[in-house]
């Protein structure tokens, strides 16, 4: 079984997260931040990870301590998961359409953390989430998880379409990253021999 459960406690957060990688996207998300918990399901239910996520965070001072140790949380889990991620399939991209935006991702489920962020909103808010703060959730996840993480929307004018379409891309191409690939007979994929 590839899952994992992580607790992570700090004087800002408290945060329990468990992942089934081979689960069938089935979710229990508590945040905190209405429109974040729907971002996260949108994470859950199209990458067909199992999430369950209970954050409670420092919000009478902002969202940025909640949403940072989240996704720290989220990525943690992941890669605990993953274990020595033999025989994934490694490297995916998806393409994610919604309504009139259209958004890239691509993934390397490498070892070597990085974000590649060409996404832009053109409001501080939706609902009560910063519209900032997504940056910094792929950032916090990318590093914890340790990918190499490119989201890049083409094209967009609802901000509300261009958060989905970029969380759901993610999750289409972490689907086919984290899955098993039946050619690769659980070799590593690396020439170096380990990720």
């Amino acid at each position: 079984m590839r899952t994992a459960t992580i607790s992570r406690r700090t004087s800002e957060t408290s945060i329990d997260v468990s992942v089934n990688l081979d689960g069938t996207g089935a979710f229990q998300i508590s945040t905190g931040i209405g429109f974040f918990d729907h971002m996260l399901e949108q994470l859950s239910r199209h990458s067909l990870i199992d999430l369950d996520v209970k954050t409670v965070g420092d919000l009478h001072i902002d969202q940025h301590h909640t949403v940072e140790d989240t996704g720290l949380a989220i990525g943690a889990a992941i890669l605990e998961a993953l274990g020595e991620k033999r025989g994934i399939r490694r490297y995916a991209d998806a393409h994610s359409p919604m309504d009139e935006t259209l958004t890239r991702v691509a993934i390397d489920i490498s070892g070597r953390p990085y974000l590649v962020w060409k996404t832009e909103f053109s409001q501080k808010k939706l609902g009560e989430m910063d519209t900032e703060m997504f940056e910094h959730f792929f950032h916090s996840f990318a590093q914890t998880a340790g990918i190499t993480l490119h989201i890049e929307t083409l094209y967009g004018s609802n901000n509300h379409h261009i958060a989905e379409a970029a969380f759901k891309g993610v999750a289409r191409a972490l689907r086919e990253a984290v899955e098993l690939d039946p050619r690769k007979a659980g070799v590593i994929p690396s020439t170096k021999g380990t990720l």
